[in-house]
C-alpha cells in the first residue's frame, strides 16, 4: 500500500516588507527632528556666546519659561480631550490681581493669598466648563468668552489701576499691607541654588507626566480627545471628565499667576496679557516632540525650554524683541509642519 504524497508546493515565507532609506530617514526626522532642532540651537548660541554658558543664564532661562511652560501644561490637559483653554492667560493675570488685592489691600499674609488665587484659578475652570460642559459652548468660544470676562471683572477688582504697596485707594486711605518676603520668595527664593520657581515647574511637570501618562483618568482623558461619542457608549462620563480638565488648567493658570506676582512684586492689571500665546505655543510645539502628533507633558516642557533658548539666545545676541516673535513664530510653523504634515505621511 503506497501512501499519496501531496503535489502541493510549499509556499516561501512571508517577509517583512522592506523600508527604503528614505522612509526611515523621514520616519527618524518626525520623530526626532524636533528634538535636533532644540539641541542644535541651544549649542549654537553655546558655541557662540560665551555667557548663554553660564549656569545663573540657564537657570534664568528656565526661571524666564515657567509661567509659560505651567500654563501650557494646563492647556495640555485641555488639548487631551479634544479642546483649548485660551483663558490661561487671563486667569494667570487674575492670579496677580487676587494676590495683590488679598496682601496689600487687605493686609493678608502669603499663605491667604495663595489659597485665595488657587480658588480663583480653580472657579475659573468651572466656569468654562459650565460653558463648555453644561451650554455645550464650543470650546475656544467659550475660553475666549471667559477671557475677556476675566480681563474685565480684574480691571473692576483693582479699579482699573495697579496695586502697589502704599498706594491710595479709592476712598481715599492708604493700601495697609504689602507683598511678603515669604510670598516673594515663590520667584524669588532658591532651593540649592535652584530657583524655587524652576522647582515647581518640574514638580508640576512630573505630577502631570504621572497623571496623563501613568493613570486610569488620563488615559480615559486622551481617550475622550481621540472618540468621545465611543468614550461615552464605553460607559465613561465624559463630560464629567472634561470639565475635570478644564478645572486643572484653570489651577495651573493660577499657579503661573502666583509665579508671576512674585516676580513682579505688584499687582499689574497687564500682568498675563502675554503669557497665552506663548502658552499656547509650547503645548502646540509639544505636539510634534518624538512623533506622537497628540499632546504630552514632556512636548510641552520642551516645547518651553526651545522658546527660552530661542529667547535668551537672541537677547544675548542683541536682536531686537520683534525679531524674537518672528523667529518663535517660525518654530511654532515648523512643530505644526512636523505634527500634522509630515507625520501623516509616515510609513510604520
Amino acid at each position: 500500500m503506497t501512501t499519496a504524497q501531496s503535489t502541493e508546493v510549499p509556499t516561501k515565507a512571508a517577509l517583512p516588507p522592506v523600508t527604503s532609506t528614505a522612509v526611515r530617514v523621514q520616519n527618524a526626522v518626525i520623530k526626532y527632528g524636533f528634538i535636533f532642532v532644540t539641541v542644535a540651537l541651544f549649542l549654537y548660541f553655546a558655541l557662540s556666546e560665551a555667557s548663554f554658558r553660564e549656569s545663573a543664564t540657564l537657570l534664568d532661562t528656565l526661571r524666564y519659561v515657567s509661567v509659560a511652560a505651567i500654563l501650557g501644561l494646563g492647556v495640555t490637559f485641555t488639548m487631551a480631550v479634544g479642546g483649548m483653554d485660551m483663558s490661561v492667560g487671563a486667569v494667570a493675570g487674575l492670579g496677580v490681581s487676587v494676590a495683590a488685592q488679598t496682601m496689600v489691600v487687605q493686609n493678608q499674609v502669603g499663605t491667604v493669598a495663595i489659597l485665595a488665587v488657587l480658588l480663583a484659578g480653580a472657579l475659573a475652570g468651572l466656569l468654562n466648563a459650565l460653558l463648555i460642559v453644561v451650554l455645550k459652548i464650543p470650546d475656544m468660544l467659550a475660553t475666549l468668552g471667559t477671557m475677556f470676562v476675566i480681563q474685565g471683572g480684574k480691571l473692576i477688582l483693582v479699579d482699573g489701576q495697579s496695586i502697589t504697596p502704599g498706594m491710595t485707594l479709592s476712598d481715599g486711605s492708604t493700601a495697609p499691607g504689602r507683598f511678603t518676603d515669604g510670598f516673594l520668595k515663590i520667584d524669588r527664593g532658591t532651593v540649592l541654588g535652584v530657583p524655587i520657581s524652576v522647582v515647581v515647574f518640574a514638580g508640576l511637570t512630573v505630577a502631570a507626566w504621572v497623571f496623563l501618562a501613568r493613570t486610569r483618568w488620563g488615559r480615559v482623558l486622551y481617550a475622550i480627545g481621540a472618540n468621545p461619542e465611543a468614550s461615552r457608549l464605553a460607559g465613561i462620563r465624559v463630560g464629567a471628565y472634561r470639565a475635570l480638565a478644564y478645572v486643572i488648567s484653570g489651577v495651573l493658570a493660577s499657579v503661573g499667576g502666583l509665579i508671576l506676582a512674585s516676580r513682579i512684586g505688584q499687582g499689574d492689571v497687564s500682568a498675563g496679557t502675554s503669557q497665552l500665546l506663548e502658552a499656547v505655543a509650547v503645548a502646540l510645539v509639544g505636539t510634534s516632540v518624538l512623533g506622537r502628533g497628540r499632546p504630552n507633558v514632556w512636548g510641552t516642557a520642551l516645547g518651553a525650554v526651545l522658546i527660552g533658548v530661542i529667547t535668551t539666545g537672541l537677547t544675548i545676541k542683541g536682536l531686537p524683541y520683534y525679531t524674537q516673535d518672528v523667529v518663535e513664530g517660525a518654530v511654532l510653523i515648523l512643530a505644526l509642519v512636523f505634527s500634522f504634515t509630515l507625520s501623516k505621511r509616515r510609513t510604520a
